[in-house]
């Protein structure tokens, strides 16, 4: 991926602490259920771009806590978008599927705007956008 495109932040506090661990420094069971996480958030496709929203770029941050509770930003395409009531829905019912998954709480956000730099090499692929 381009540096140019923003990935989402995908924290997990560390017990001292309210700083993200790096993945790399993350237990393997946290270690998986945050890729279990990511997988789950990449079942869900906006109706519209044939590509998933966290490769769209819509997830903007996701904090895990110690407890395993779930905390997404996430924006759309944009404020108008036709389905801006369902997919908030759709996110939490996927995380919320993950096996060992606590309260999960999906949060809107307009800011910084979505635009295409957010989207990963991935999606660029699938919608020509090369």
């Amino acid at each position: 991926m381009s540096e140019e495109n923003e990935m989402p932040v995908i924290d997990t506090a560390a017990p001292e602490s309210s700083e993200p661990v790096p993945m790399d420094e993350l237990s393997p069971e946290m270690a998986a259920l945050t890729d279990d996480v990511i997988g789950a958030l990449k079942s869900v496709y906006d109706p519209e771009i044939p590509v998933d929203v966290y490769e769209l770029g819509l997830i903007y941050r996701v904090d895990i806590s110690d407890e395993r509770d779930i905390t997404i930003d996430m924006t759309l395409t944009a404020p108008g978008c036709p389905v801006a009531e369902h997919m908030p829905r759709w996110v939490e019912d996927a995380v919320r599927s993950v096996d060992g998954v606590g309260d999960v709480v999906v949060e809107m956000t307009f800011e910084p705007p979505w635009d295409p730099s957010r989207m990963s090499d991935e999606a660029r692929v699938a919608l020509n956008m090369f």
